[in-house]
């Protein structure tokens, strides 16, 4: 009876140098993309410095699955700002405004928060706050943007910005993706009213079209202005 078992032809020295090459091959492959993913997340924005998309959603990420209901996620939107970039002081003036608010917002939410600036004149924080302080961070930092600014010919620029903010324990989510469109659906509900808004459920209800639909009214906080 004729066996059926099969001997294994021997490995020759060209598919034993393939091999050999397909393992280095491989490490490197996978050492390259880390090193392009945390490439992106260190990536800042020329002007101001702060954490660009990627990275700042991979730091809040880390803020909100740690800390959860002491995580405040905030989006902050600066009034007017087109007509800034459109007057006397020109783009310059915008520039400057758009640096102190970084500076402002990375302040406020110190060593341990995350701020980013996700395009044009608006930016995001994630910060831990004790639930009973919401209220008085919010104000403070609504206090803080409304500030003036010194253009480079020394005169004063008045800022106002629009900020919403979420929170897991408000919304029962911990997804950074469904704060943020709570925060922004809440911002736009205080849009230019010197108010910042907590958002509640309804917000997050709320659809969103690009990011940009306004939410119905909720717990605001009211900033003195400058």
């Amino acid at each position: 009876m004729a066996s059926t078992a099969r001997r294994q032809a021997p490995i020759g020295p060209r598919s034993l140098f393939l091999t050999t090459l397909a393992v280095p091959l491989t490490g490197w492959t996978v050492h390259a993309l880390t090193l392009h993913r945390k490439l992106a997340a260190a990536r800042r924005d020329p002007l101001t410095g702060l954490l660009g998309r990627d990275g700042y959603t991979a730091k809040a990420r880390q803020i909100t699955d740690r800390y959860g209901d002491h995580a405040l996620v905030v989006l902050v939107d600066l009034d007017h700002f087109k007509e800034i970039n459109d007057g006397p002081g020109g783009h310059a003036a915008g520039d400057r405004i758009l640096a102190a608010t970084a500076n402002r917002i990375t302040a406020w939410a110190g060593s341990r928060g995350a701020v980013g600036r996700l395009g044009g004149d608006e930016f995001a924080a994630a910060v831990r706050t004790a639930p009973a302080r919401r209220e008085l961070r919010l104000a403070q930092l609504m206090q803080l943007l409304a500030q003036p600014v010194e253009a480079d010919d020394g005169l004063l620029v008045d800022v106002s910005a629009s900020i919403g903010a979420a929170c897991p324990d408000l919304l029962d989510t911990r997804d950074l993706g469904l704060l943020q469109r709570a925060a922004d659906a809440a911002m736009y509900a205080g849009k230019h009213t010197g108010r910042a808004v907590l958002a509640g459920p309804q917000h997050a209800a709320v659809p969103s079209i690009n990011g940009r639909r306004a939410g119905r009214p909720g717990t605001s906080i009211r900033g003195r202005a400058a």
